[in-house]
């Protein structure tokens, strides 16, 4: 079976948003262009890696272009995304490998969210050469989603990615461990709780 790329150049919207209550949240990455529509799963550290990885590397590309790149040092205001998910969110996928670059020729960033593939290997030789191959088969690799976009359009996707990981549960104050409504055991507490 050929490997399937959900390819967006430019998408008229790429996004990082959830399904579900703080806690219970699902993340999700999601571009459309028209009526296509595109949504793939992955973890929160995923999605915050993502935009960490966007903004280092659009500052990098301001700092070697000495600012003379169509890349703004922030996202754009007025230019935010707040809207949810575009409605089903049906999951292609759930993304194992990312990978970011810079095209200088087009000044475009391409976000590449490969299918989680389990591989079986002997040893960690075997391994890593198994991935290897995975990596280089275009062919018959897994699924993947691959984006272009311009620098203002990844400031953007990365702040609203930093907003939605930051919008879950807030922490404790004492050990940093996120609270549910119900409350949580502290262990700087040792599990202690004061009466109503």
């Amino acid at each position: 079976m050929s490997r399937q790329v959900y390819f967006y150049d430019p998408p008229d919207r790429f996004v990082a948003g959830t399904v579900g209550l703080p806690g219970r949240r699902t993340f999700f990455l999601q571009a459309s262009s028209g009526p296509r529509v595109t949504s793939v799963a992955l973890e929160k550290t995923q999605v915050a890696a993502l935009a960490e990885r966007i903004d280092e590397l659009l500052d990098e590309v301001v700092r070697r272009t000495g600012g003379n790149s169509p890349v703004p040092a922030a996202a754009p205001s007025g230019t935010g995304d707040t809207a949810p998910l575009d409605a089903p969110v049906e999951e292609e996928f759930r993304v194992g490998t990312m990978a970011l670059a810079w095209d200088g020729d087009e000044q475009r960033m391409i976000i590449e969210a490969q299918a989680l593939v389990e591989l079986e290997a002997d040893t960690d030789e075997d391994l890593a050469e198994a991935e290897e191959r995975l990596l280089q088969d275009d062919e018959n690799g897994p699924p993947m989603l691959r984006v272009r976009l311009t620098g203002a359009q990844a400031r953007s996707f990365a702040k609203r990615a930093l907003d939605v990981v930051n919008a879950g549960r807030p922490p404790c104050p004492l050990c940093s461990l996120p609270l549910d409504p119900e409350g949580h055991v502290c262990p700087r507490q040792n599990g202690y709780r004061r009466g109503a």
